[in-house]
């Protein structure tokens, strides 16, 4: 049997045994999902076609950690989800204040979303180009959010910040990216 007819448990445990077909057919099946993962992070293509090899990489070298072979999608997308939030800390050193130390409290009472809003008419890459011109916070969280699938206490820990400061900062990008929408129409 090819390593094209195996599905992706089998595929895992023959990775397991260094087996190289199985290798390049699990790249070839999820290489695209993990660029576009990291794209939307970094912002530059080449860093995140970077950001993909050495997860994959590292992936193959700690598959004997994986517990659960059914878990491999999302246990790889998360390697390289914090990858790329590694390369882009690294790359963008920049000393900033922690919202903490400003903010006391906000309240999101409607989850960022206004009802009356007409969110069937906006296309859906009109939101993802929006997004790219947000700041660089904002674009990450709410990538994280929406898109990945992430909780709060998942991209605090992700993002290194305290849950309210995540909380405040989806809330923030919600709203800019509302506003900018909005400005398009």
């Amino acid at each position: 049997m090819t390593p094209t007819n195996l599905n992706t448990e089998q595929l895992v445990k023959l990775c397991i045994a260094k087996n190289q077909s199985a290798q390049l057919e699990i790249y070839n099946r999820y290489y695209k999902a993990m660029y576009n993962t990291a794209l939307r992070i970094v912002k530059n293509n080449f860093e995140a076609e970077d950001i993909m090899q050495d997860s994959f990489l590292l992936a193959f070298t700690k598959l004997e950690s994986l517990k659960d072979v059914k878990i491999f999608g999302s246990w790889l997308k998360r390697i390289v989800i914090n990858n790329s939030i590694y390369h882009y800390k690294k790359n963008n050193k920049v000393h900033e204040v922690p919202l903490d130390d400003i903010l006391y409290k906000v309240e999101d009472s409607n989850d960022g979303i206004d009802s009356n809003y007409e969110f069937t008419t906006i296309k859906a890459q009109d939101i993802l180009n929006t997004m790219k011109t947000l700041k660089d916070n904002y674009r990450i969280a709410l990538t994280l959010n929406l898109i990945e699938g992430y909780d709060y206490e998942e991209i605090s820990e992700i993002m290194s910040i305290s849950n309210t400061n995540c909380r405040t900062t989806i809330s923030r990008a919600k709203a800019s990216l509302r506003q900018k929408l909005q400005v398009a129409i």
